[in-house]
């Protein structure tokens, strides 16, 4: 598979795959089952407590990393994976509960995927992705106060507004591109001075 030969290449090591933080990004990806069961079986404050421990340690791993000197090139692919994941899961559930929001949850879809794809071409061509910056954590917080909001009001007051769904989720999609664009500019940045460097060699 493209990521292993990429890994491969970043030379990991063991110890890498059993830091805290990309232990707590393990986690995030086996919520994401018992999630998707408890929201199609109705059982909605189970899911919204799965959901939540997953944005809590969403917030956590980036945090210990940086703090305690813990960020890795494994973290660095797989933080970002556990995100789409947990992201496409959420989406296809919350989508299935309010169709109505299905044009938001395609732009959704359409800019993780290119900040996926952009995220492996860096890696492919020896550039390590950046640091997760604070308008990204933004759009993810947006993005789990939405679905926890949109839960909860279900699961507590049986209450149901696809407007208040659509203008959440909205909100989160505009937080999101608004991200996808300053990496974007990072991504670009990146690879001038990498062909500048070639040429100066």
């Amino acid at each position: 598979m493209e990521w292993v030969k990429i890994m491969n290449k970043k030379k990991m090591k063991t110890k890498d795959f059993f830091t805290i933080p990309n232990l707590l990004t393990y986690l995030r990806i086996l919520l994401i089952y018992p999630f998707v069961r408890a929201f199609i079986e109705g059982q909605y404050i189970w899911a919204m407590i799965f959901i939540g421990v997953s944005a809590l340690s969403d917030c956590c791993d980036g945090f210990i990393a940086r703090r305690f000197n813990q960020v890795t090139d494994l973290g660095k692919l797989l933080d970002p994976i556990a995100d789409k994941l947990t992201l496409l899961a959420v989406m296809v559930c919350i989508t299935i509960f309010t169709p109505i929001v299905l044009p938001v949850m395609i732009i959704l879809v359409v800019k993780d995927l290119a900040m996926l794809i952009g995220g492996t071409r860096m890696l492919k061509k020896g550039l390590t992705p950046p640091a997760a910056k604070w308008y990204g954590k933004l759009g993810t917080i947006f993005f789990y106060v939405s679905v926890v909001t949109i839960v909860f009001l279900k699961a507590v007051f049986k209450y149901e507004n696809p407007i208040l769904s659509v203008v959440l989720l909205s909100l989160t999609a505009v937080v999101m591109i608004y991200a996808l664009v300053q990496y974007y500019l990072i991504y670009r940045s990146l690879l001038k001075k990498q062909k500048e460097d070639l040429k100066n060699k």
